[in-house]
């Protein structure tokens, strides 16, 4: 079995900053790719960031140049840290890792609330 856990989620005020993070642990299994999904209200779950094995890194449009995604030394840990948020990155946000076969990983996801 392959746990992930997120932390870091809370309440800020818009403006403000958090850094997301996830710890890979359990069965060892060479991931490809270690990424960050979000759930805001009344949506769907969409993608944030992702960095893969090589090190490539893609973020949705929206969140270009206020989010950063970093990952552990051992590649079991993903950081994501989010800056100038506001009420649209409100959310419940989700560590994901794909195992170099395929397989999906989820984290049971930490809440983000943006408000003054």
């Amino acid at each position: 079995q392959v746990q992930l856990v997120e932390s870091g989620g809370g309440l800020v005020q818009p403006g403000g900053s958090l850094r997301l993070s996830c710890g890979v642990s359990g069965r060892r299994i060479s991931m490809s790719a270690l990424a960050w999904y979000r759930q805001r209200p009344g949506k769907e779950r969409e993608f944030v960031a992702r960095i893969r094995n090589g090190g490539n890194i893609e973020y949705t449009d929206s969140v270009k140049g206020r989010f950063n995604i970093s990952r552990g030394k051992a590649h079991d840990t993903v950081f994501l840290q989010m800056s100038s948020l506001n009420a649209e990155d409100t959310g419940i946000y989700y560590c994901n890792a794909v195992s170099n076969f395929g397989a999906d990983y989820w984290g049971q996801g930490t809440q983000v609330t943006v408000s003054s």
